[in-house]
Formats: structure tokens, sequence, C-alpha cells
């Protein structure tokens, strides 16, 4: 693990050494530049940095949460690196062909074959997952599923790829809401889902769409799959236990009683927060005596919430941070052409969804998933040759068109 961890801690030296020297010879007026994500991963990548000074936690945990948050650079990476329209399609051809086989593969296990390959094999809890956990699979099934279907025609012409694309699309969202134990998940799969409605039906009905949508597609789905409706039962038995009994031994009762030590450790550093890699001691020291019991040995653990482990970590601003990286995201998506731009803010969505119930970015995988997804599909639109250069003169509005 120690090796692991200064590999890392090499490949972000000189994978942020590489992107400033970059930049600074790139023309100014060249694609890239024009994104707002890369120079607001820059801000957030320093205000982590300098955080490190003022850190409670100890310096190989401050240096290693400095690092997991430094992943956003694979974003900024993958946009400078890829330098033209035909290597970003290649990429993401090759990125589409390993998210298929992780689909196949979950679908054999669904069916009664077993995967030698599939490491998750080992925890029963983990029914029909490949790698990692329900969570992660669930929120990259969404967020493929919503790339296959929005980019099916950018597809070479032969008929059968672009069934191919739409079929498997669908066959990762079933995968998910009939499959799957991710609660997380059945949000995002919605959420993927309502947009992709929004986005098929008349303009006039889209704003009436996005809202009437999720619920139609919830009820439909509460009465359809019977995982839904024991994860449903299962949150509101759970939140209501919490709220009565304080118990927070639970997945929904650790998350309740961990978002309100988050906030109550923001409300004491609210302008500058406790440092990066200090929300562990923060809250234990907050909880007092049975801090070990709930939050676990050790100091490296996490709220289940990005916004507030930034919040923690860099105090209200990290929180606004985390908000203005997201509406950059949006900004940038809404300069491309309608494909890649409905697929971008679909996986921003996703990525939105996941970091309201979980710490997503700042985790090994499902971060990684989320930087290198985004970094391919900001690539694609940013080299996409029909890409119309002038400002927009109602962003907003192209969201709905």
């Amino acid at each position: 693990m120690a090796w692991i961890s200064l590999g890392k801690l090499v490949l972000f030296g000189t994978s942020l050494i590489y992107l400033l020297s970059d930049w600074q010879r790139n023309d100014k007026n060249a694609a890239p530049s024009r994104l707002w994500t890369v120079p607001m991963i820059l801000l957030v990548i320093a205000a982590f940095g300098l955080s490190l000074l003022w850190s409670e936690a100890a310096p190989h945990n401050a240096l290693l949460a400095f690092v997991k948050h430094g992943k956003l650079l694979e974003v900024a990476l993958l946009i400078l690196l890829i330098r033209n329209q035909r290597e970003a399609k290649i990429v993401l051809a090759a990125f589409l062909f390993g998210q298929a086989f992780l689909l196949l593969s979950s679908w054999l296990m669904v069916a009664g074959w077993r995967v030698p390959w599939a490491t998750s094999a080992l925890h029963p809890q983990f029914k029909n997952v490949v790698y990692s956990t329900y969570l992660d699979q669930t929120l990259i099934f969404s967020a493929t599923a919503a790339i296959l279907w929005h980019l099916r025609q950018n597809w070479p012409k032969p008929w059968w790829l672009h069934l191919a694309a739409i079929t498997a699309g669908a066959a990762a969202v079933i995968n998910v809401i009939f499959f799957q134990e991710g609660k997380t998940g059945y949000v995002a799969a919605l959420t993927v889902l309502t947009l992709a409605i929004m986005w098929e039906i008349p303009r006039k009905w889209r704003l009436a769409g996005l809202v009437m949508a999720p619920m139609a597609l919830a009820l439909l789905a509460y009465a359809s799959s019977a995982s839904f409706q024991h994860r449903v039962a299962q949150v509101l038995n759970e939140s209501q236990s919490y709220s009565a009994q304080g118990d927070n031994a639970s997945s929904s009762g650790f998350r309740l009683h961990a978002w309100r030590r988050s906030l109550e450790a923001m409300t004491e550093q609210p302008l500058a927060g406790y440092g990066v890699g200090s929300w562990t001691v923060s809250v234990k020291r907050i909880e007092g005596a049975d801090a070990a019991k709930v939050f676990g040995e050790g100091s490296t653990s996490n709220p289940h919430q990005e916004f507030l482990l930034w919040g923690v970590e860099l105090g209200i601003g990290g929180t606004l941070l985390l908000l203005l990286l997201i509406g950059s995201l949006i900004r940038d998506a809404l300069n491309f052409e309608p494909p890649v731009m409905r697929a971008t803010l679909s996986v921003v969505a996703v990525m939105g969804v996941a970091c309201l119930f979980n710490s997503s970015l700042y985790d090994a995988l499902i971060g990684d998933f989320f930087c290198i997804t985004l970094g391919i599909l900001l690539a694609l639109g940013i080299r996409d040759k029909h890409r119309n250069k002038a400002p927009l003169t109602r962003p907003v509005a192209k969201a709905f068109t």
C-alpha cells in the first residue's frame, strides 16, 4: 500500500507539472483554454494544497487526502493529452468497450454463470457486482447508459452498431433498477432516464417533463422492482429509527449522523475549515467518547457526502468551490454540440447525485471513473470540428433544446 501511495504522489506531481507547463505554452485562444473547468480544477487543487498549512490531520493522512482530491487533475490531463477528434473517438471507444465488458459480466452473473474475474464474488452481499461494490457499479452503469444513448448517432454507420449501443444502454439501466441494491444508483438511473425523456419530447413540454418524468418513473420502478421497494422501505425505516432513537448503526442512520456532525464542524470553522484530511479528526472530537464506535478506528473515514466533506476541510468556501466546479462543467457542456452536451450533462448529473449521498469524487474507484469519463467527454466536445466557437447568448436555454 505504501508503494501505491508513493506512486500516486509521484503521478500527481508530474501531472501537475505537465499541466502547468502545457498551459503556459498553449495559445490562450486554443480550444482547452476556452474551458472553465480546467482553471477551476487548478483553483480547487490550490485550495486543498494551501489547507495543508493548517490541517489538523496527521501529515501522512493530510497528504494522502490531498492526493485523493488531486485526482481531479485527470480531467484536465485528458483534455490536454487528447489532441484531436479522432483521438477522442478512439479513447471513447476503448472506454465504452471496457464498460460493455463490465455490463456483460454482470448480466452473466444475473443469469447464474460463474464469472472468474468477478472479485466481488467473495462478498455475497454484492450479488451481480463484478468489481468493487453495488454503489460503484450502479453509478457506472447509469453514466454509461447515458453516454450510449445520447451518442448513439455518433457511431459509424452500420445499423447494428446503433442498435447495440441502444440495447446496451437499456440493459445497463435495467440491471441497475432490477438486479442491484444501490439506493444512490436508483436515483442516478432515474435521473438519467428523466433527462433522456426530457430531450426526446417536444421542446414546449420539456420543463414539465423534467418535473413529471421522475415521479412517474419512480412510481413505475417501485411497482415493478422488488429490490427497489425493499430499498425504499429500508431508507424510510432507518431514517425514522435515527430520528426517534438516534440509531446510527444502519447505512442511512450513519449518513444522517455523519452529516449532522459535519454541519456542527462547519459551524465551528466556517471560513477556513479544518484543512485537508481533517474530517475524521474534527467529527471524532465533536462525537466524544463514542467516536471510535461510530466512525471506526483510524482517521481516514468520510461523511458519505462530498459537499460536506469539502465544507469541513475548507469551510463554506469549500462547498462553494464544489458547486462552482459543477457549474463550470455545466457551462462547458452547454458549448458543445447537442449529443455530446447531453451526454456530458447526464454524467455531471449522475456525479451530482452521487455527491449528495457519498463522497464520490474523493473515493478511489468511482472518483477516478467520473474524472476519466468527464475528461473524455470534455475532450470530445472541445475537439469537435463542428462546434460553434462563438459565445452562447442563451447557454441555460440550450440545455432544453
